[in-house]
């Protein structure tokens, strides 16, 4: 904006695809889900590809090795497990599907903080599927990111005092607080909400804003 109170960081493009032969491919698809005002639902898929024609002479198509789905069912907002479900899709071994039912074994497990202390607690090694664990670890990131669409997804439209105001911002920040070095508990932004003052928008949402041919203070206007 003009005041000069938001600044933007610059619109990089993605760095040129490396020059070597790819011989693997990775990735994580993790979505969030409101099943109802106090239920999200973590799907998250894990796919292990290999190029065509490395493993099998004259393949024309790229082979997936691994593939695994977990479903988590989370309570809203104590992020406690009420249901956790692993399905198996792409295997090397028959007997890899036979650890699927020990997964149950995250009900009544936060996937807030220590989450990925007690996946390894109990899925480490040979207790658990080394695919899955990584998975785990991806999705629980996002059931934190998901807080905040729930606090929105959530709201009913009134009209709130200062005071009011300054302490819904308190109550959300609590998913944020010690998850980083920007909300750091003893940082600036902590400090800012605690005293009631507001916090720049996200920079995402001000390039969407000033996008839209609107202001940054619209971000604000919404709390």
């Amino acid at each position: 904006s003009g005041d000069g109170r938001y600044h933007r960081r610059a619109v990089a493009e993605l760095p040129p695809e490396p020059t070597g032969d790819l011989v693997h491919h990775r990735t994580y698809d993790v979505r969030a889900y409101r099943e109802a005002d106090d239920t999200l639902r973590i799907r998250g898929i894990v796919q292990d590809e290999k190029p065509a024609g490395m493993y099998i002479e004259d393949d024309p198509e790229p082979l997936s090795i691994h593939q695994m789905v977990v479903d988590l069912v989370i309570a809203y907002p104590s992020l406690e497990i009420i249901d956790a479900q692993v399905v198996m899709e792409i295997t090397p071994h028959h007997g890899c599907t036979s650890i699927e039912p020990a997964y149950g074994q995250l009900v009544g497990i936060s996937i807030a903080r220590g989450f990925t202390r007690k996946v390894r607690e109990l899925f480490g090694g040979p207790r658990g599927c080394t695919h899955v664990g990584a998975l785990l670890q991806a999705m629980a990131p996002v059931a934190i990111q998901s807080m905040w669409s729930m606090v929105t997804v959530n709201e009913v439209p009134v009209e709130l005092s200062a005071a009011d105001v300054a302490e819904k911002r308190r109550q959300a920040m609590l998913f944020n607080t010690n998850t980083c070095h920007v909300w750091d508990e003893h940082g600036e932004i902590v400090a800012r909400v605690n005293n009631g003052q507001e916090i720049e928008p996200p920079l995402w949402a001000v390039e969407r804003l000033e996008k839209l041919g609107r202001t940054p203070e619209e971000w604000h206007s919404r709390a």
